[in-house]
């Protein structure tokens, strides 16, 4: 049986009616998708079709849970384990890691499967932003879509940086050495000790290749992802035969470091959890794949599960074996696993752990510096940013200024910041577009089935059952309940007055996350009034805080939801996306200050510019 369909020619999606669209034999799926490539929906018109994106639309429709499975373990294994280890634990968790990287599967996993109905929802792959913009709108597209460039331009600079520290490991400090000796300190506390010019080099030298227009082959990111994983079981079982237990049991670390296996508290392992949240990113790729899968409703959520809980084991037994070897304030942030090796007499180690870790880097860094652009262009092509942004060469089909502004931008960043301040800025973007994307869910659910902008035809109506009988009033179609007030909650209309369906759960996830936020703030920021003898105003305010928010709850309880059936659901609709929030939130309160300070200037800064 066949498991392709015909291909969609770009110039058919560029341009003509749906009469001639359907004329030329194209399903209702492939209409839609041609619809939300010119924008049809009634916001802004795109004014160019994505070039970038191959000349045709070819789909796999027989992908197996195992398949996709390994799909997304490939891409959220990269160098995020790298890159965050030797950070984390230094400076934010400790060997407490290892509960970091577990809070941060669970927080990822929540937020993998209000992605995929997101994805659900939209008859073709695309990324967070494509899915807002064409289901919540304009504005919370273009919020999703800056976070997104932010974390790609962060992602890019702080990969090139462990690079260049995983070549100088190589060397013996060689090229850090050399470099201070030509050029001196920098003396700024934002900035790094010394420039990386390195880094710098290496980040415009892959822009350059792929502004040539050469893809990455599949074939290699596969043999890529296999080194990954192969670094990985060496690191877990050569590194445990050098652990020594008294790295966790210690009470002093040495120098002026606590010791002990939480030695930043609680906080600190929240704090971690937040930067760690960057090393899972790469879920949405599985997501992504739901239009190809034999049963989307049982494939995605298994393989989502089981990908996850694959790649937090495996950073949790490297992190684990990384601080078991060697006291955590020892660490080298730029080339944390080399060096742990080196402190214990594998030199030989050393060489082999570095080599497959700069081939992992290699795959992330060209990913990062290939996704960057595209989301710029994107952008760009709906009018959100500057036209000229939009412009592809037409010999490559690359934005090619974009990539160049885009690669500059990400090789400047590299130069000037350390990997530490790097690392801290990496996940808040992140945290921020899937807040987003899960409140996105929920709002999505209780809106009347006709208010959403993009209806694939993979949604049907569900009929009405004994168990779920259709509301009293709808007059055409089950659909229509969505957003309406349950008959045993008509006391909420008596209290907020009669609302548009779904208005008030929209306001209510809003307070929820709002809420949510500022009660976190208190705990964190405010923690000399709370502990250990809580002043009674904090008290009070912690309760009025706690009442709001499950009185959020409450109302969106009261809503019914459409019926609408995807080819994926999040179960337990509102809970799962309301506790993705709350965790979400949890985290980025936990960053720290002077990461949420640049980005506020980075938001003010795309304000201006949309």
């Amino acid at each position: 049986m066949e498991s392709r369909r015909a291909p969609v020619p770009l110039e058919t999606a560029q341009g003509g009616d749906i009469a001639t669209e359907k004329q030329n034999g194209l399903s209702e799926n492939e209409v839609a998708y041609c619809r939300l490539l010119r924008g049809s929906s009634g916001q802004k018109k795109r004014s160019k079709i994505d070039k970038v994106v191959a000349h045709v639309v070819e789909v796999d429709y027989d992908k197996t849970i195992s398949t996709i499975t390994s799909h997304g373990i490939g891409h959220m294994i990269g160098a995020g384990i790298y890159v965050l280890t030797g950070t984390v634990a230094k400076d934010a968790a400790g060997p407490a890691i290892v509960l970091s990287f577990l809070l941060a599967g669970f927080a990822s996993l929540l937020a993998a499967l209000c992605y995929a109905e997101f994805g659900a929802r939209v008859p073709k792959a695309g990324s967070a932003y494509v899915y807002t913009y064409v289901t919540i709108g304009e504005f919370w597209a273009f919020v999703i879509g800056w976070n997104i460039v932010l974390e790609h331009m962060i992602g890019a600079a702080s990969v090139a940086r462990a690079w260049s520290g995983y070549v100088d490991s190589l060397f013996e400090g060689a090229v850090s050495n050399n470099t201070i000796k030509l050029v001196g300190h920098m003396h700024a506390g934002l900035l790094a000790d010394y420039p990386d010019f390195l880094a710098f080099t290496v980040t415009l030298a892959y822009c350059g290749f792929l502004s040539l227009g050469v893809k990455g082959s599949a074939y290699v990111n596969s043999i890529f992802t296999l080194v990954n994983l192969c670094v990985m079981l060496f690191v877990i079982v050569v590194g445990f035969y050098f652990a020594d237990i008294s790295n966790w049991e210690s009470e002093e670390s040495g120098g002026n470091a606590p010791g002990g296996f939480v030695p930043f508290g609680f906080s600190g392992i929240i704090a971690g959890a937040a930067t760690c949240f960057y090393a899972f990113v790469g879920f949405d790729s599985i997501a992504t794949a739901g239009e190809e899968a034999r049963n989307p409703a049982r494939s995605i959520p298994i393989a989502t599960i089981v990908s996850m809980a694959v790649v937090t084991v495996g950073y949790v037994l490297v992190s684990s074996a990384l601080t078991l070897m060697v006291p955590y304030n020892t660490l080298n942030p730029a080339a944390a696993i080399p060096d742990a090796f080196s402190a214990n007499g594998a030199w030989w180690a050393k060489y082999i752990v570095s080599v497959g870790a700069l081939c992992g880097m290699t795959t992330t860094l060209i990913g990062s510096l290939f996704s960057l652009p595209r989301c710029v262009y994107a952008m760009a092509a709906d009018g959100l940013l500057f036209s000229w942004l939009a412009k592809v060469n037409d010999k490559t089909q690359v934005p090619v200024i974009t990539l160049a502004i885009c690669g500059f931008l990400s090789a400047l960043i590299a130069l000037l910041f350390d990997i530490e301040k790097l690392v801290e800025f990496m996940s808040i973007g992140t945290l921020m577009a899937y807040t987003i994307v899960s409140a996105s869910v929920i709002i999505l659910r209780y809106q009347p089935a006709s208010r959403c902008n993009i209806k694939s035809p993979t949604h049907t109506a569900a009929s009405p059952t004994p168990t779920t009988p259709a509301h009293p009033t709808e007059k055409d179609s089950v659909e229509d309940c969505g957003g309406d007030l349950r008959l045993s909650f008509r006391w909420v209309a008596l209290m907020f007055g009669k609302q548009e369906p779904g208005k008030l759960v929209a306001n209510a996830v809003v307070i929820f996350t709002v809420v949510s936020a500022t009660l976190f703030a208190l705990l964190q920021w405010g923690g000399q009034y709370v502990q250990p003898y809580p002043a009674w105003w904090a008290v009070c305010l912690i309760i009025l805080f706690i009442a709001i928010i499950l009185a959020c709850v409450l109302i969106i309880l009261g809503h019914r939801q459409n019926q609408l059936v995807l080819t994926f659901s999040v179960p337990l609709v509102p809970f799962v996306p309301l506790i993705s929030i709350f965790f979400n939130v949890a985290l980025m309160v936990h960053l720290n200050p002077m990461t949420w300070v640049r980005f506020i200037v980075w938001m003010t800064l795309g304000k201006l510019i949309y």
